[in-house]
């Protein structure tokens, strides 16, 4: 059934381009949060293992909002390991030690890249595409990662 919500589909179309993308990011992110949940080592593992968990967790939510949203607008999302590798910005290079200082590192990279990214749009949703709603969405998303990118950046000595 056509999506009628005020929105051209060409503006649908290239905003739900860029929401492919930012999904790929967060699966990327999310998959390197979990393995640096996973494979921490070191004097602070139960501290770091937790905080890791703590992070994959709002990086799900995430992951699912997004999805939800390109569905809102009318259009598929991309689904598997091949698609998210070919979309995303990010890559799935991780530090070559386990210990919590180096997946913090890469992680706060990784997240100020998507910070980056969801700025770059804002605007563009709301003004050249007609999507306020998606602007807004997006803007959540930034201020989310935002937070995370400071915790991990409180545990940088």
């Amino acid at each position: 059934m056509e999506t009628r919500i005020g929105i051209t589909e060409a503006n649908r179309k290239e905003v739900c381009r860029q929401l492919n993308h930012l999904l790929a990011d967060e699966f990327i992110l999310h998959t390197k949060t979990r393995k640096a949940h996973w494979n921490v080592e070191g004097p602070d593992f139960a501290s770091a293992h937790s905080f890791f968990g703590v992070q994959y967790g709002e990086l799900e939510e995430i992951l699912d909002s997004v999805a939800e949203r390109i569905r809102q607008l009318g259009h598929y999302t991309p689904a598997t390991l091949g698609e998210f590798l070919a979309l995303a910005r990010l890559t799935e290079k991780t530090s070559e030690k386990n210990n919590s200082q180096g997946f913090i590192k890469e992680l706060l990279g990784d997240h100020e890249s998507i910070i980056i990214f969801l700025r770059e749009c804002v605007s563009a949703f709301a003004d050249k595409h007609k999507d306020a709603g998606t602007s807004d969405f997006i803007t959540s998303l930034m201020e989310s990662h935002e937070k995370m990118a400071w915790m991990l950046r409180a545990h940088l000595h």
